[in-house]
């Protein structure tokens, strides 16, 4: 009981510290993510449905540095709210939250699937973001 205590308490350390990193804009956000991370973006339509766009992380990876020099020069940043981290498949966690950018009065969903590498480290191998920006829905699957 108590590894999986110690877990849980490193998985939330994990989290926060990406939520520090991604805020900040260092690139120490790109080295979270494992090289084969499952990345998806689910788009909410303007009439609620939703569209998923997955990538690979690589694609993932170049595409947030690109844009974040523009979202860095208007001070974007994520509020995380209802952090919940719980014990997953093969020894994975899954943490789920709330996000709300800032500017906006609404949240939305996300998830995070955190492996634990043999040095020790965790690292993302799934996440799930949504959002409203309408442009990803030409990559939709």
């Amino acid at each position: 009981m108590q590894v999986l205590a110690d877990d849980v308490k490193d998985v939330r350390n994990f989290f926060y510290n990406y939520i520090s990193a991604a805020n900040s804009y260092s690139d120490s956000v790109s080295g979270m993510y494992s090289p084969d991370a499952k990345i998806i973006r689910q788009v909410i339509k303007p009439d609620g449905s939703t569209a998923n766009v997955t990538t690979d992380a690589d694609t993932y990876i170049k595409q947030m540095r690109l844009s974040s020099i523009a979202a860095k020069a208007k001070g974007y940043t994520n509020k995380y709210t209802n952090i919940h981290v719980a014990k997953a498949d093969n020894g994975n966690y899954k943490i789920t939250a709330l996000r709300q950018p800032s500017g906006e009065n609404y949240k939305l969903k996300i998830y995070m699937i955190v492996k634990k590498q043999p040095d020790g480290n965790w690292l993302i191998v799934e996440e799930l973001m949504q959002t409203k920006e309408q442009i990803f829905l030409k990559y939709a699957d």
